[in-house]
């Protein structure tokens, strides 16, 4: 099983919400994440994405990058949000789609905090766009920890 498919299953068995959203893992290049989930069943009343939904996918994005990163190191760690800003800049009328990038410098941080503390903070960004736009901004720190 490929690690996308091996995150997607981790997700949908192990986080029900990603199942109702119907999240997919659609792109994975070992620094960039990007995963999707269609419209209609995160909408709102107007037709357009849940505030929730996108917050819900962006948090989602980058737990989710951060789970693959522990994993290709063979380590076994939780993974926890511990403080997020969000911008909300432009409504979403199509299926959403979030994008998480770090650099191998992060990375490198973030093996040598869990080796030398068994703990590491990270901040993270993830994008939502509509139209090639950003739309929705998510800026989170997650706590990596045994």
């Amino acid at each position: 099983m490929t690690a996308t498919a091996a995150l997607e299953r981790t997700l949908h068995d192990e986080i029900p919400l990603t199942r109702a959203m119907d999240v997919r893992v659609a792109a994975y290049d070992g620094n960039l994440l990007r995963l999707t989930a269609p419209l209609s069943p995160n909408v709102n009343d107007k037709g357009t994405a849940f505030g929730g939904s996108l917050y819900s996918l962006a948090v989602l994005c980058g737990w989710s990058l951060l789970h693959l990163k522990v994993k290709e190191a063979g380590l076994s760690y939780n993974i926890v949000i511990q403080e997020a800003n969000v911008r909300y800049l432009l409504p979403v009328s199509g299926d959403l789609t979030a994008e998480c990038c770090i650099d191998n410098e992060a990375v490198a941080q973030l093996y040598a905090a869990l080796n030398s503390r068994d703990r590491a903070r990270l901040p993270l960004t993830v994008v939502i766009k509509q139209n090639e736009r950003p739309a929705f901004e998510f800026s989170g720190r997650y706590v990596v920890m045994k």
